[in-house]
């Protein structure tokens, strides 16, 4: 008991152990804090990752377009639907689509 008493009597230990359970647990960046912006962060670096990936395809897809005019019109007509004058278009659409459809609305 005689050991333990100088110890308890320390203020720089007393200090210390404060300090500590206050940056743990009531500073503004406390460990809580901290790890939820660093899962933040790795979410948007894969999102960053995501992003530059489809820059790049972007990119070559109008390049491609740009310098044919027979992908320009194929993409065109698949993906905005575009017709010539003298023609019709008859989409098929599969019934797990339509199913699909009907529950997100």
């Amino acid at each position: 008991m005689k050991k333990l008493a100088p110890i308890l009597k320390n203020k720089y230990l007393f200090t210390s152990i404060f300090f500590l359970i206050w940056l743990i647990f009531f500073d503004r960046n406390d460990i809580y804090s901290q790890l939820t912006y660093r899962k933040e962060l790795k979410k948007l670096e894969l999102d960053k990752e995501y992003y530059l990936k489809e820059i790049e395809q972007n990119k070559l897809d109008m390049k491609e377009l740009m310098s044919d005019p027979s992908h320009l019109e194929k993409y065109a007509r698949e993906h905005y639907m575009m017709k010539k004058d003298s023609e019709e278009i008859f989409l098929i659409i599969p019934e797990s689509v339509e199913k699909k459809k009907e529950f997100k609305e």
